[in-house]
């Protein structure tokens, strides 16, 4: 059998054990000639009434109110459909304009969180303030199929603000501002700033494939090439293969982070295994 058709053949079995239906339509939708909009429908289940979604779209948060990142969530489905024509995101947009600090950014969770079953790193004060994390990345994706939308000129100002104050920063912070500076339309800041920034970026960055617990690797940060390159061919191969390596006798990948309770085990391998499939594919390495 063909590699490449063994590698999705595997990941089709492992989801149909794992996946939630979300995860298997997406995995049909885009390996195998099934129906976006079936994946658009059921992505709609998740979206509450303030437009926000929540029900355990983010895995780890399992309560059914609305929070800013399950919305980072359903917009990469969206992203990968190219379906941000679909009402889905404007409503998104009005969500998150109604939860948007004073600041122009969206906390990283709200307090509504509380009394909800979560992974303990869910934790919040009373007013958080805005937060690149996951502020960038929906801001990213939004300018990446040109939305217009009033949360979004906001939410950009915030971001070259916040980004600018920038010296040192952590994984999930750097991956949310390398995001959103690849897709900035104002590229010369944007390039300016990812030069700045740099360094500080790749200081979080496990060069080593077999780097244990909860690393962040160079395909964290660029899960397709990037216009803004943070790391030569060579080492990317490198990453490349031993993420094909790392698929598991079922079939699957996981998540490196702690799986807190059996069910997200499940629903984040699932997740994770057509994103770790949408990554071999963008470098060449599937059909």
């Amino acid at each position: 059998m063909d590699m490449k058709i063994d590698v999705l053949a595997r990941a089709a079995a492992y989801l149909e054990l794992h996946g939630r239906l979300l995860d298997r339509l997406r995995f049909e939708a885009l390996f195998a000639g099934g129906s976006r909009d079936r994946v658009l429908d059921v992505l709609r289940c998740y979206q509450n009434a303030d437009g926000g979604f929540g029900n355990a779209l983010e895995p780890d948060l399992r309560g059914a109110g609305s929070q800013p990142e399950p919305v980072e969530v359903a917009f990469h489905v969206l992203d990968e459909l190219d379906a941000f024509a679909d009402p889905m995101a404007p409503r998104a947009c009005d969500y998150l304009l109604s939860v948007t600090t004073g600041d122009g950014g969206v906390p990283f969770v709200l307090p509504g969180v509380r009394g909800t079953a979560r992974a303990p790193w869910w934790e919040t004060d009373d007013d958080p303030p805005g937060n690149l994390v996951p502020t960038a990345s929906i801001a990213a994706l939004l300018h990446k199929h040109r939305a217009v939308h009033p949360w979004l000129e906001r939410a950009t100002a915030f971001c070259w603000t916040r980004i600018a104050a920038v010296e040192r920063t952590t994984p999930y912070e750097a991956r949310a501002i390398v995001a959103f500076l690849e897709e900035a339309p104002d590229r010369e800041r944007a390039e300016a700033e990812f030069a700045r920034l740099r360094e500080a970026v790749l200081d979080t960055v496990a060069l080593d494939p077999d780097t244990p617990g909860e690393a962040h690797f160079p395909l964290d940060f660029a899960p397709a090439p990037s216009r803004l390159p943070l790391f030569e061919a060579d080492l990317l191969d490198r990453h490349l293969d031993a993420l094909a390596a790392a698929q598991s006798p079922e079939g699957g990948w996981g998540g490196n982070w702690l799986m807190w309770t059996p069910v997200v085990e499940h629903e984040w391998g699932g997740y994770v295994t057509v994103e770790r499939l949408k990554t071999l594919r963008a470098y060449g390495r599937l059909s």
